[in-house]
């Protein structure tokens, strides 16, 4: 189903005053169960993968396997299991062996419905984000991957961390633009940043209201940082009016394996036995 088909999904259910939600999904099981619960798109990326394998989900940014071939590999875990839901590519736009354009055709013909850009340089900063960029693996390459997929009817959802960015992908054309606050601070392997949702709020709001300088009909969801459960992402939206969803991926997945898995197997580690008897009495029992 192409992006025309989903873009007036979207929109009624904000009309409806439901958030949209989108999850990120390292493995099919999870993507079967987002399906299941009824969110409005899934995305898949290299993290997951990780995330799902008990590291964290900033491997994802590491050479730890091409990030564009590893997506292509978990669509065949994900793709058969979804058939209502959308579901969106994580793509590395600033791969310098891909062909883009060539690999988004790929990507829809495998049975994507949209892409987004992951791992995307907007999650770097400093030297090494400056060095990127002057050596042509910049954030354009990324924002020029968005406009392409708009171009063959494929839905858009981009990271971005800064007004500039926001409004660079507004321009290309996405349809969500997801304000991406930091890397998810709970569980077992999350981000120990002391960022607060009043601070997450305030990002959210800067970045929804640069978008939506430059288009009006462009969605702005949350994401990361301290937005952790359903009701941190309610208070985000109550706090940032215009804002209408929010992109889990740790919150989806990894924190609620974490809690359910600990807590079932804590539970069995505490079924108790009845001893079996010893030496004559067992003897007797038998008899």
């Amino acid at each position: 189903m192409s992006r025309e088909h989903h873009v007036p999904l979207f929109r009624d259910r904000v009309r409806a005053g439901r958030a949209l939600i989108g999850a990120g999904a390292g493995t099919g099981l999870s993507a079967k169960c987002a399906e299941e619960a009824g969110v409005d798109f899934i995305v898949i990326y290299n993290a997951g993968r990780f995330r799902m394998a008990g590291r964290g989900s900033m491997a994802g940014m590491m050479p730890y396997g091409n990030a564009n071939d590893i997506v292509v590999e978990m669509s065949a875990e994900v793709l058969p299991v979804v058939s209502r839901t959308p579901v969106l590519a994580g793509v590395c736009a600033t791969d310098p062996f891909k062909n883009i354009p060539r690999f988004l055709r790929e990507l829809k013909d495998l049975g994507f419905s949209g892409v987004q850009n992951f791992p995307s340089v907007c999650l770097l900063d400093g030297s090494v984000r400056a060095d990127l960029e002057a050596t042509g693996y910049g954030f354009d390459k990324e924002v020029e991957m968005v406009r392409l997929a708009r171009e063959m009817d494929l839905l858009t959802a981009t990271y971005v961390r800064t007004e500039d960015e926001a409004r660079a992908m507004a321009a290309a054309g996405a349809d969500v633009v997801v304000a991406h606050v930091g890397l998810t601070t709970a569980g077992l392997i999350g981000s120990t940043s002391p960022m607060s949702l009043a601070d997450a709020a305030a990002r959210t709001r800067e970045i929804h209201d640069a978008a939506k300088g430059v288009r009006e009909d462009v969605f702005v969801v949350c994401h990361g940082g301290p937005i952790a459960t359903p009701d941190d992402a309610q208070e985000v939206l109550r706090m940032v009016p215009g804002a209408v969803g929010f992109l889990g991926a740790s919150s989806m997945e990894r924190l609620p394996a974490e809690t359910a898995l600990i807590d079932t197997m804590r539970r069995f580690t505490e079924v108790s036995i009845t001893a079996a008897p010893e030496g004559p009495q067992r003897k007797e029992a038998v008899a």
